[in-house]
Formats: C-alpha cells, structure tokens, sequence
C-alpha cells in the first residue's frame, strides 16, 4: 500500500518533518545535543524521560529561545477534567504538539483546552506487536485497532495520530489527508534483537505512505556522526518532497 499517492501535500518545511526524540537525562544534555545537532534538527520531542529531569519546561523555554519545534510527548491519560486542567496549562507554552493516550472521554477534554496547540492522539505504541495486544485484551489486528482510534480521535476534534508508518498508507485511504500522522518507530535498517521497536518503517516508505512527520531518537543518537546522519535523512525527505 505504500504509494507516491499518500505523499503529504500540507504545507510543511522539509526540514520540519523529522523530529529528534530528545529522550536524555538532564537539561545539560539536551543542550548539548541541540548545540551538536545545530541547524540538522529544527523540531524535538520531549517525553517522559526528560520530564523526571525537572526540568521539562526549562527545555521547552530554552529550545522555543532557539528557533526550534517542540512536541509534548507526555501521553496524557488521566480523569477527564485532570486532562483538560493538564493541556489548558500547557497549551499556555511554546509548544506545537501534545500527545493524549486515552478515551474518547480523555480525548475530548483536550481537545476543549488545546488552544493553538495540535493534539496528537496514540493509536497503538510501536513497540507492540499481535502477540502484546492479545496479552493486554485486543483480540485484533494492529491496523485494525490503529483505524478504529484514529477515525474516533479525528471525530471528537484531534488535529492528528501517532501511528506507525506501517498504518499510515491505510490510514490516509479511508480516512483522508486533512490531519496529521506522526509515525515513530523509524528504523533505516533492520532491528536488532535488543530493540524494543517492533512496528517498524524507514524514512522513505513512512513518508511515502502518508506520514506528515516522523520521530527519531536512537538511530540519530547513537550514530558514529549523529549530524551527519541527521542531514542524510534531511537529504532522504528533501528528495521525496522535490519529486
């Protein structure tokens, strides 16, 4: 199902679509990742870990100071009204996205609060495959429960998805191009055993299946020349996106 068909065509710089997982473990770091990174990275999720640090928002300010995209990746699921109190506060921030990982109830209490901030909703977390979702209840295929929470997140007023490029294709043929996907779990070449991402895509078949945006951590990160690699899958998405 990967096809040119699926490419976005929403306004997006190039060098926006890739988001740099800032999964490190003090303000310092992130700094320094960022300076390392230079002008390779434009946008950066922060997500649970970097939120023990303490310092969370001090990284949001600071990377806001540099011209850069910041993605919330706190996967909010709580009561309700806890949510809705939650993105009211942070949507007062200089972030662009924000996950919520919940029900439709979850999901529309964010939705209410959200500002000019995107609300992303978690379909089903890369790292699980068949065999995880039967252990948890879900007697179903991935695509298929990806679907199901994608069509009733777009209905209560989410901006996008987080799902994996594998889905993607199948979610912009049944339910259009008017959202965002964000697909993580992007991986240049096959996993190794000790990788806990499961449902995994490269750079190029998740753009070319739809996805607005893809989240990379460890393959940029832990490469020999973390710049170099960043601008290579820079070079990869500007050639998609010129063709």
């Amino acid at each position: 199902m990967t096809t040119q068909g699926y490419l976005s065509t929403k306004p997006i710089p190039a060098r926006e679509r890739l988001i740099l997982a800032l999964d490190v473990a003090s303000l310092e770091e992130g700094k320094r990742w960022v300076d390392r990174l230079g002008d390779s990275v434009q946008f950066y999720k922060l997500g649970l870990q970097f939120l023990m640090t303490g310092q969370y928002f001090e990284m949001i300010d600071w990377l806001a100071s540099q011209g850069k995209k910041v993605f919330a990746d706190i996967k909010f699921f709580d009561v309700p009204e806890t949510v809705r109190l939650a993105v009211e506060q942070l949507q007062r921030r200089r972030v662009d996205f924000a996950t919520v990982h919940g029900n439709d109830a979850m999901l529309e209490a964010a939705v209410s609060a959200k500002g000019n901030l995107k609300i992303l909703a978690v379909t089903v977390l890369t790292s699980l495959d068949r065999g995880d979702l039967d252990d948890l209840g879900f007697q179903c295929d991935p695509e298929e429960l990806v679907l199901s929470r994608a069509r009733r997140a777009l209905k209560l007023g989410c901006d996008g998805v987080i799902s994996s490029g594998l889905e993607a294709a199948r979610l912009r043929g049944e339910l259009g191009a008017n959202f965002l996907v964000v697909s993580p779990g992007i991986r240049p070449v096959e996993n190794r055993p000790s990788d806990d991402q499961k449902r995994t895509v490269d750079v190029a078949d998740a753009f070319l299946g739809g996805a607005d945006y893809i989240v990379v951590g460890r393959p940029i990160r832990q490469a020999p020349d973390p710049r170099a690699k960043a601008e290579e899958m820079q070079a990869t998405i500007a050639g998609i996106f010129r063709g």
